[in-house]
């Protein structure tokens, strides 16, 4: 075989191999942008799906706070949003606002409950209790509206004290939406003696009062308040001042101040 021919297989042989590479190159594109046009598609169909689930959460939520607003029993406050312990006439008024599922408040309750309760049965102070539904908002789920809803009705009974109480000393995690379930709510009232009655459970499974628990949340939001608990002394939050906070102690000791 002359060295032309050779050269000229050869030659040959290279063109076919440098197109099967092509060739190989286009396969790769090809079913590179099949691949991304599935992943792309898996991905818009993801977030429809999280878009109707949020939209779900969101109809839940409505059909909840849907109905007029009725506020509990002796509430207090601008427009009767608050829920208050202890007597009008206390020279000193602590404002809390709190979320049932919220850990904080929960931290809170724990630490400071003794002090307020036993400056409330003194009649030195009375608590001005705002319920918001942070943690919903943020974690989904509707157990800070449900178990505010409860206090509510607790309010209704003359029991809301006691039964505030119970509900953070059993507060589930706080990825856990119990509260959402009113049975569970119903169950822990057997806690407050008297509470586990016929009109209390109605006002639960209701939701008698889940458009004014919406509305003092909507108050939250609109006083540009920042977290729960926020909680001001005749005023002045008492954890404005990080370095030096009103402990329990120097809580007591203002507020018996203040009493003269």
């Amino acid at each position: 075989m002359s060295e032309k021919n050779r050269e000229g297989k050869r030659t040959a042989r290279e063109r076919l191999a440098v197109e099967r590479e092509r060739q190989k190159a286009r396969d790769r594109r090809r079913r590179t942008l099949l691949v991304s046009a599935a992943v792309v598609g898996v991905l818009a169909l993801a977030a429809v799906g999280g878009l109707l689930a949020a939209n779900a959460g969101d109809d839940d939520k409505k059909k909840d706070s849907a109905g007029p607003v009725v506020a509990p029993t002796g509430a207090a406050g601008k427009d009767k949003l608050a829920i208050q312990s202890g007597k009008d006439g206390a020279k000193s008024t602590l404002t809390v606002w709190e979320d049932f599922r919220c850990p904080a408040c929960k931290q809170f309750e724990d630490g400071y409950r003794s002090a307020i309760n036993g400056l409330v049965d003194k009649g030195q102070l009375k608590v001005q209790y705002h319920l918001a539904t942070l943690i919903d908002d943020n974690m989904g789920g509707s157990g800070s509206l449900r178990a505010a809803n409860a206090a509510a009705c607790a309010q209704d009974a003359g029991k809301f004290a006691p039964y505030h109480d119970v509900l953070f000393q059993n507060q589930p995690m706080e990825t856990d939406d119990a509260f959402a379930d009113n049975d569970k709510l119903i169950e822990l009232a057997g806690k407050v003696e008297g509470l586990d009655t016929a009109p209390f459970k109605k006002c639960v499974t209701d939701g008698t009062h889940n458009s004014w628990v919406t509305k003092s949340d909507k108050a939250f939001e609109d006083a540009g308040l920042r977290g729960t608990p926020t909680v001001l002394l005749d005023g002045k939050n008492i954890f404005e001042d990080q370095k030096n906070p009103l402990t329990p102690d120097k809580l007591k000791a203002a507020v018996e101040k203040a009493n003269g």
